[in-house]
């Protein structure tokens, strides 16, 4: 979380000095179980980012289990939670500072690279699936540094499937994304 609210102070300060809200949300940390890839706690991080609310961070943040884990099935779910939270939002244009990773594997399946930007809208169709603007999608990124086309992420990118018990993935479900639409 700390490299995205460092991009989000830089990137985003424009809009946060004309009372722009932020929200953030744990649900949008890199796949890996690498050291690089893992968030600092609540605890510590807020105090080096007093201007944010951590209010609506997981309280098991940054863990890296169970709805969490580093693993296709687990960030392909993760995904869609959080194109279903977009979805349900009110507002009409919502920017999201999260990383290549998450966003190449379990949101929008296009590749980034690092400070690039996308471009999406929703489906027509009523489905939580993103559809890039052409604008970003013909030049490979807002800046034309990312790679052109899709990417799901390979089996080799991720470790052996670890079975996990369903009843703690649902409460983790309803503790973590209460307003999502089932």
């Amino acid at each position: 979380m700390r490299r995205t609210l460092q991009t989000t102070q830089i990137a985003l300060e424009w809009l946060i000095d004309q009372g722009v809200p932020v929200q953030l949300r744990g649900e949008w940390q890199e796949n890996s179980d690498k050291p690089c890839d893992i968030g600092t706690s609540v605890a510590i991080i807020s105090k080096d980012f007093p201007t944010f609310s951590f209010q609506t961070v997981f309280s098991e943040y940054p863990t890296k289990t169970g709805r969490w884990a580093f693993s296709k099935s687990a960030i392909t779910k993760r995904g869609t939670d959080c194109r279903r939270w977009l979805k349900s939002r009110p507002e009409k244009i919502i920017a999201v500072v999260s990383h290549s990773g998450f966003l190449r594997v379990g949101v929008s399946h296009t590749k980034y690279m690092n400070a690039d930007y996308r471009v999406f809208d929703f489906a027509d169709d009523g489905s939580d699936e993103l559809v890039e603007w052409k604008m970003t999608e013909e030049k490979g990124g807002g800046m034309g540094r990312s790679e052109k086309g899709k990417a799901y992420g390979e089996p080799s990118e991720f470790p052996a499937e670890i079975k996990s018990d369903p009843a703690s993935e649902a409460k983790a479900t309803q503790e973590v994304v209460p307003e999502l639409p089932q």
